[in-house]
């Protein structure tokens, strides 16, 4: 496995979600922790070192999975875990709360759960509108300073945002969703990464699933699973995005891959500072998007990707849309 930097972290060049493991957001996910813990190893085995968790994945159970899994192996990763969703400070449930009173509370609990003395990146989760930008990285930056924390990250935060962030103490990465069905971070956000420096880690890079050509049918999706709602997996829209799983399972035909791998290999080449995060809780899932790594598409290939039909559909609900800065 490729190993590349965000900020001074060297991280491999695809990371290991591990939000599946403890959060039903997707039907099936959540239901095997000894399968959860079998990957966090095989993970470390192959050299997939960054693991990416959030106290709010699982409202804490996710990282106390993480925790688990790394327990006696804390030394081979990197971790990154992230807060600003639950309050702390009293403004009560459901408020985004990135105070400095919030984030010293918050970090504690997850320097617990995780089992451990330090966070290596520790991301704001989404933007708190009622708490200066500056305000919350002078926190980080004394987090950094005390040891608890080696390096802080945003998350679904307008260029602007990533700027003001920046002049106060660098980012060290960026994370917003980014795959092949999800593009727009490539008009501002990329390019400023690339000015900047700071590493762009893309979530949802399989497009929630859909780009791995595994999924035909939203019929087994249980009610839980925010899928079951997605602009993008619902009625006629979902129907229409199904072309988009044709067009790179026909590259993937070419390849001797799996859509999943092309569709990480796509991501990778679009820039060394580049780190995907698929979700992932099973070793097979694991393994067949490790492979991605050794991938080198073809300038054609690459081109024939950058021309898929363009998706149906939002992103995401209102709901989700709302803490999201744009």
């Amino acid at each position: 496995m490729k190993h590349t930097t965000l900020g001074d972290l060297e991280v491999s060049r695809i990371g290991l979600g591990a939000m599946p493991m403890s959060d039903a957001l997707y039907t099936g996910a959540g239901k095997d922790e000894g399968e959860s813990i079998r990957t966090l190893h095989r993970a470390l085995e192959m050299g997939v070192n960054f693991i990416d968790t959030a106290e709010v994945y699982g409202m804490y159970a996710n990282e106390e999975v993480v925790g688990k899994g790394l327990k006696g192996r804390r030394e081979q990763a990197v971790v990154a875990t992230k807060f600003g969703f639950i309050s702390y400070s009293g403004r009560g449930e459901g408020v985004l709360d990135s105070s400095p009173e919030s984030i010293r509370i918050a970090v504690e609990g997850s320097l617990k759960r995780l089992g451990t003395d330090y966070i290596d990146l520790y991301y704001q989760h989404r933007l708190d509108p009622a708490t200066p930008i500056e305000e919350t990285v002078g926190t980080l930056a004394e987090l950094i300073q005390e040891g608890k924390i080696r390096a802080y990250g945003l998350s679904e935060v307008a260029a602007g945002t990533v700027r003001r962030a920046h002049a106060v103490h660098p980012v060290a990465a960026l994370q917003t969703e980014y795959s092949l069905w999800e593009r727009p971070a490539e008009t501002e956000l990329l390019p400023l990464t690339r000015e900047l420096g700071i590493g762009f880690v893309p979530w949802a890079p399989l497009g929630h699933g859909m780009l791995t050509g595994k999924i035909r049918s939203t019929a087994g999706f249980s009610a839980e699973d925010f899928r079951a709602t997605n602009p993008r997996f619902t009625g006629e829209n979902f129907q229409a995005n199904l072309r988009i799983v044709d067009e790179v399972e026909a590259i993937a035909a070419e390849v001797g891959a799996t859509p999943a791998q092309i569709s990480l290999a796509w991501l990778l080449a679009q820039g060394d500072h580049i780190v995907p995060i698929p979700g992932i809780e099973k070793v097979a899932y694991l393994e067949e998007n490790a492979g991605a790594d050794a991938i080198e598409l073809r300038p054609e290939q690459l081109a024939k990707l950058d021309r898929l039909t363009p998706p149906t559909g939002d992103r995401l609900t209102d709901d989700y849309l709302k803490v999201i800065e744009s």
